[in-house]
């Protein structure tokens, strides 16, 4: 298989996005246990485990876009942005696809569950819940955006997780979740505003309304909002300093101006700055909050 085909196959821009989510996370979890747990920031024992993670987060994500790409084959033959993936293409069958999928997953999950068993069990779930409830709902309802958030976010909770060797979720474990789920609506919507289009040639209601109409401007940018607050929490609860709230509250209030211009004009070209700003927040405000962690 060429590399062009297989990045395809895996998405590899999302693929990696959610890697580097989840590796940040792991950092935190062990900057927060006083780098005494996997040992410190410095240690091998820590690098080994964190390489680990890095590994099994890719393939555990990676098994999931396949199996995603396996079940709407025949819907990604009818979207001009999937019908040169692999599979859709013709350049690999479904059944090799299933393989490979299951391969990358098992392989995938034994290297997070090595690292202790609630970091296991999430990776499968995650897997679980984005290709066999959030895939078939997509062309039922536009709830597949709530739904497709939990996996969407899953991975900052891994990383935690997986940071420590009992595994244990905690109040940052839940603060890192909850702003990479709600930042998950806006930044999908902004997408499924500009690739409405597309997504209506193989059924897909992903907007709130289901059209590029004033609600889901409404709907997406009353996210927005609730976007700021949330990314002030590790700020707020003194987990983080105020650099990180700073640079937070700069990207949030970035974020609701792109999100204003968007039910202001209910242009596509709007939902685009959007979309593209949403693929700069996440790392920003994480990478801050890992440079800037206090603990308590």
């Amino acid at each position: 298989m060429k590399w062009g085909d297989f990045s395809k196959l895996i998405k590899l821009r999302l693929t990696f996005l959610v890697t580097f989510s989840a590796s940040i996370s792991f950092i935190i979890a062990v900057k927060a246990n006083g780098g005494n747990t996997w040992g410190s920031l410095y240690s091998t024992v820590m690098w080994i485990n964190w390489f680990k993670l890095v590994v099994g987060g890719f393939l555990v994500t990676s098994a999931a876009n396949c199996f995603n790409e396996v079940i709407e084959v025949k819907l990604d033959k009818l979207m001009k942005r999937t019908m040169d993936r692999p599979m859709p293409a013709g350049r690999m069958t479904t059944g090799q696809g299933l393989v490979m999928g299951m391969g990358m997953g098992i392989i995938g999950t034994y290297l997070l569950g090595s690292l202790n068993l609630l970091t296991g069990l999430l990776s499968v779930f995650s897997i679980l819940l984005y290709a066999f409830a959030y895939t078939p709902l997509k062309r039922k309802s536009a709830i597949a955006v709530f739904v497709g958030a939990i996996p969407g976010a899953l991975p900052a909770l891994i990383g935690y997780v997986a940071g420590q060797p009992h595994g244990r979720i905690d109040e940052i474990a839940l603060l890192l979740f909850s702003i990479q789920f709600i930042w998950q609506f806006v930044h999908f919507w902004a997408i499924a505003w500009v690739l409405d289009d597309d997504y209506k040639l193989a059924g897909f209601r992903l907007l709130p309304t289901g059209e590029r109409d004033k609600t889901s401007a409404v709907v997406t940018f009353i996210f927005a909002i609730i976007m700021v607050p949330v990314s002030l929490l590790p700020t707020i609860y003194g987990f983080g300093g105020y650099y990180v709230g700073g640079v937070s509250l700069v990207m949030s209030l970035i974020f609701l101006y792109q999100a204003f211009n968007l039910l202001r004009t209910l242009e596509i070209k709007a939902a685009r700055t959007l979309m593209f700003g949403s693929f700069y927040y996440l790392p920003v405000v994480q990478l801050m909050f890992l440079f800037d962690f206090i603990g308590k």
